[in-house]
């Protein structure tokens, strides 16, 4: 394996992620390292560009547990932490008996035990310590596809966010087929996920097919898919301040009733309702029911909100209970 000054892609890949997300010099930084080249990627980057920076960086993975060379790609991954001289911390988790026991998928499941699995080392770092995945652009537009097909509103189509608390992704920027390229052409292995290539997960059928067939409409089609994520987030989040004003006006703190003789938008209606109740957010189909009663002439309405939840419309003023 050569130094990592053959992989200045890479290095200028995290350089310039970490410039926008304006990770500091000395920081405590968590890496999310799987194995794979996206996350190999990112370790490379890293540890190039620490010298530099005085960044405490430490590596992180989980194994969870799915396939026969899991425990493999475990020790590969400290190995090659140390080998650039980084601790490690590798932890085993039996994904399949957390998703029966948590009603999850295993997708769904392993996504949850990483994240607590890495904020447990960061906690460990200080309150001050980041984590970084290695997400890409192309899992930002494919975050954003598989939500549109799914029907979802404008906080769906945000896609992946930058920065979400101590989690930043500096790599958000690039591209999955440059950064696997530069490790190639410097002869850096990195372990393949033979699930990535299972055509029964959606996720692996927007990465196949729909997203090839976008870029044949579009080369710039990813580029564009993430600016939309970026734009609505934007959009969003300037929904949200509206909505908080509207419900302000609208609320009396004395016996929780909102006030819905002056209806709203629909739009912005929708958004008051969400944000009265909290989360976890009721269904579309509930929120429509319950701004149909609000906003119907017939009274004495009562709507399941889900988790134990319910909400009263009585003369266009609306109960949550």
């Amino acid at each position: 394996m050569r130094g990592n000054r053959a992989l200045p892609a890479i290095t200028d890949a995290v350089a310039t992620g970490a410039a926008r997300l304006q990770i500091p010099d000395g920081a405590a930084i968590v890496l999310a390292i799987s194995g794979g080249p996206d996350s190999t990627a990112l370790l490379h980057g890293a540890a190039a560009l620490t010298p530099d920076r005085g960044w405490r960086l430490t590596v992180a993975h989980l194994d969870h547990g799915l396939r026969e060379t899991s425990a493999e790609e475990g020790a590969a991954v400290a190995s090659t932490a140390a080998g650039l001289g980084l601790p490690a911390e590798v932890r085993r988790v039996d994904v399949a008996a957390l998703a029966a026991e948590e009603h999850r998928s295993l997708e769904d499941a392993g996504r949850q035990a990483r994240y607590r699995f890495l904020e447990e080392v960061a906690a460990g770092l200080g309150p001050e310590a980041l984590i970084a995945t290695a997400h890409t652009a192309d899992d930002a537009a494919e975050t954003v596809l598989l939500r549109l097909a799914r029907g979802s509103g404008l906080r769906g189509l945000r896609g992946i966010p930058a920065r979400r608390g101590r989690i930043v992704r500096p790599l958000l920027h690039a591209r999955r087929a440059v950064l696997r390229a530069a490790l190639d052409a410097a002869g850096i292995s990195y372990s393949t996920d033979p699930s990535n290539a299972d055509l029964a997960h959606a996720r692996n059928r927007v990465r196949a097919d729909l997203l090839p067939a976008l870029e044949r409409l579009n080369p710039a089609a990813v580029e564009a898919l993430t600016r939309f994520g970026r734009l609505a987030a934007d959009d969003d989040d300037l929904l949200d301040a509206l909505a908080a004003a509207e419900l302000m006006e609208r609320r009396d703190p004395a016996d929780a009733l909102i006030d819905w003789h002056r209806p709203p938008s629909r739009a912005l209606g929708r958004r008051v309702l969400r944000l009265a109740i909290g989360d976890p957010a009721p269904s579309a189909e509930r929120i429509e029911a319950l701004l149909d009663a609000a906003e119907g002439p017939r009274g004495g309405v009562s709507i399941e909100l889900g988790g134990g939840r319910r909400a009263s419309v009585r003369e266009r003023r609306i109960r949550l209970e």
